[in-house]
């Protein structure tokens, strides 16, 4: 198995020479990892024939590498939702200031791993936070409160529109998307089936949106939960809003059983969501 291993990566190199490129990735845009809040490419690069030496050929091996591993990164960038209605790539179109702070975190990114293919190669995995104060994507695309265009007071929850009874003591809340086809974003929104919003970015502090993302997505309602703490208030989404699907919509009901319950324990705030895909 090996040697068929090997025989088939220099057949690979082979063709990568014959092309004159050094690259042997033959990846899609990596999705981001949203349970874990960054984005991981690996990168491969094939010795080029013309190396004088076998330290030459190593060294120019992992700088195929490295490219390769920037570029897929800069696709699966761009593709990020930041929020139900843009990705990154929309707003880089837009903005030549986000673009430049987009290639910015790129050139930033980590070596997580590298090592050498049998054969005669190079591999070199690197990763982008989602979100962090410094070289995270959230900290591109998204205004911080320093900037003088974003309200220094966060806009306050709106009210139930019935009085519902409280109960208190949750820790955070739980909305389970399952089979509705949640798509994972930056910033989303929690809506009433009314259409309005009871929880968004606009309710919030920008630099604690950018530091840690206003929720948590998972499959595993074990181990994918600790955001929501010990005591969260469970709800089911009736429904999925937005042009890339990433709004969950609640009932009415349970929209102002949420906001009774935030009144008192402030979970909102202090973005204790999970969402359940």
């Amino acid at each position: 198995m090996r040697m068929c291993y090997v025989k088939m990566l220099a057949m690979v190199f082979t063709i990568a020479a014959f092309i004159g490129v050094n690259s042997l990735s033959a990846f899609a845009a990596a999705e981001p990892d949203w349970a874990n809040k960054v984005i991981q490419v690996t990168g491969m690069g094939a010795q080029p024939a013309n190396a004088v030496t076998p330290a030459q050929a190593r060294m120019l091996a992992r700088r195929a590498a490295v490219a390769d591993a920037y570029r897929q990164l800069a696709e699966s960038i761009k593709g990020v939702n930041v929020d139900a209605e843009t990705t990154v790539e929309n707003m880089m179109v837009l903005s030549d200031t986000i673009k430049t702070k987009v290639n910015a975190t790129i050139q930033g990114a980590v070596v997580v791993s590298e090592k050498e293919i049998p054969g005669g190669g190079y591999e070199v995995t690197m990763q982008v936070p989602i979100f962090g104060v410094q070289n995270s994507v959230a900290s591109a695309v998204m205004t911080p409160s320093t900037d003088p265009t974003v309200p220094t007071v966060p806009e306050t929850f709106p009210a139930p529109t019935v009085t519902v009874p409280s109960v208190g003591g949750y820790t955070g809340l739980i909305i389970d998307c399952r089979g509705l086809g949640l798509k994972p974003v930056m910033s989303p929104v929690i809506k009433n089936n009314s259409g309005v919003p009871i929880y968004g970015h606009k309710n919030l502090n920008p630099d604690k949106v950018i530091a840690q993302g206003m929720a948590d997505y998972t499959y595993d309602t074990n181990t994918g939960i600790a955001r929501a703490g010990s005591n969260p208030l469970i709800v089911k989404a009736v429904s999925i809003d937005g042009n890339l699907r990433g709004n969950p919509v609640v009932s009415t009901e349970d929209a102002n059983k949420i906001l009774t319950e935030n009144n008192i324990s402030h979970f909102l705030e202090n973005t204790n969501v999970v969402f359940v895909r």
